[in-house]
């Protein structure tokens, strides 16, 4: 498929006619340039990108989804939306949508290069419990890697919620991993408990999944650097559960990350 076509997919919502490692290919780095060439008709016509998603972090569902390392890709002014701890997102638009609770830094200057993860815990202003809307473009969820790098890494939608400075939550990248590792979320959907998961399951915490994206990031030809004022969604706790309008859904993080509320329209 070109570019074009891929685009059009998003726009309309519309799977794809082709089966699993079609679109995507056999090369990963071949699927990253279809995915930037993707970008760049969006930035073309008037969309901004506002940071990056790194998916399949979760170790425990690679089996699952037979995806069994990080992706990546961009996140869109049109796509990410702020509150202060409940908000909305509209499914218009999307292709199977289902929804992920993760957690969201946001970026105060970019890493240098080779960051350790002290050095980037320094430049990463703040961090926020979210709710990514991710979609797939072939049918049941059944893909190959490829497919979902060239799928702009299944991005639809992102709430960032309220925000935590970095530094009243730990000192130090190693405080800060060890709070997150421990942490826990409990996803409930319009109140009922759906599944509990923890941050030691995103490659081990969260920071550590910002830190290994930083890596991949940069071994990729032609991908746009973190800017200062980016954020990063760093993967989902739990499984990524099939959404529709009219549900609401809310994450409780582990003190003292806060809750976040989504109603889905």
């Amino acid at each position: 498929m070109t570019p074009n076509a891929l685009l059009d997919c998003q726009d309309q919502g519309r799977l794809w006619p082709h089966p699993p490692g079609a679109v995507g290919g056999a090369d990963l780095d071949a699927a990253y340039q279809q995915a930037l060439a993707v970008r760049a008709l969006r930035v073309a016509r008037g969309e901004r990108p506002v940071g990056y998603k790194i998916g399949f972090t979760n170790r425990t569902i690679w089996t699952r989804y037979n995806v069994f390392a990080p992706i990546w890709g961009p996140v869109w002014d049109s796509s990410v939306r702020h509150c202060d701890g409940s908000g909305t997102l509209s499914l218009a638009g999307t292709c199977q949508p289902r929804l992920e609770p993760e957690i969201v830094f946001g970026m105060r200057a970019t890493p240098k290069a080779g960051a350790t993860p002290d050095e980037l815990f320094d430049v990463v202003e703040w961090l926020a419990p979210g709710f990514e809307v991710v979609q797939s473009h072939l049918p049941d969820w059944k893909f190959s890697a490829t497919d979902t790098v060239a799928d702009s890494a299944l991005h639809a939608r992102l709430l960032v919620g309220a925000r935590l400075p970095l530094r009243r939550l730990a000192a130090s990248a190693a405080g800060l991993d060890s709070l997150l590792a421990a942490a826990e979320v409990e996803l409930l959907h319009d109140g009922s408990m759906v599944e509990r998961g923890c941050g030691a399951n995103v490659l081990d915490s969260p920071l550590q999944a910002l830190h290994h994206f930083l890596g991949e990031l940069r071994r990729c030809p032609g991908a746009p650097d973190l800017q200062p004022g980016d954020v990063v969604t760093t993967g989902t706790w739990t499984d990524a559960w099939p959404v529709e309008g009219g549900q609401t859904w809310t994450a409780r993080f582990s003190a003292p990350l806060g809750a976040l509320t989504v109603t889905l329209t």
